[in-house]
């Protein structure tokens, strides 16, 4: 698949651009769980909120699985035995209108997943029975070389915060705000990285 255009994106327009596929492709099946892709992300922010989380917590956790709306990404959709790298695919769309630590937490919300397995056994039994089969096919619990560079990253407490709630953001009972209640705090973090 060819790579989309991303050159007309601004400061002005991001905010709307991941409204519009919260909206379009928002109701679609998220890996076996009992959530749809966008109650999940919903589910993590909601949470963040409601639990005092700053600002980019909240919006790294609303947006830490965007790269899974692969037609929008320009990445193939995965099979039952490869991974599409979701991460990678967010992260770059992400990365020129959003401060770092957003940008970290969308591309390394994965490896945090293979650190916690590494580093905290107990972590393992939080994980549903679809995150277990994708951490099989993200390469595992860490190695000790893999952790300590890991440790290096300085958004690693927040990075590890947005795990956390993307494991949480899983309910099939639970009520959220909609993409725009989020908004305004988005385009905020937006205007912090690019100027308001």
């Amino acid at each position: 698949m060819s790579k989309p255009d991303f050159s007309q994106l601004n400061k002005d327009n991001i905010v709307a651009f991941l409204g519009d596929i919260f909206e379009r492709r928002g109701g679609e099946e998220y890996l076996g769980e009992p959530v749809t892709m966008a109650e999940h992300m919903l589910q993590g922010a909601t949470i963040a909120e409601q639990n005092g989380m700053p600002e980019d917590i909240i919006v790294g956790a609303l947006l830490h699985d965007i790269g899974h709306f692969t037609s929008e990404f320009g990445t193939y959709a995965p099979t039952d035995t490869e991974d599409r790298h979701h991460e990678d695919a967010g992260a770059e769309v992400l990365a020129p209108f959003f401060p770092s630590v957003i940008t970290d937490c969308v591309l390394y919300h994965v490896a945090a997943k293979r650190y916690l397995c590494a580093t905290k056994p107990e972590y393992f039994k939080r994980l549903s029975p679809a995150s277990v089969h994708t951490l099989e096919l993200q390469g595992g619990p860490m190695d000790a070389e893999e952790v300590a560079a890991f440790e290096a990253n300085p958004n690693l407490e927040k990075i590890i915060q947005v795990r956390y709630l993307d494991e949480a953001g899983k309910r099939d009972d639970m009520q959220t705000p909609d993409f725009e209640y989020f908004a305004p705090m988005v385009q905020r973090l937006v205007d912090e990285k690019c100027g308001g």
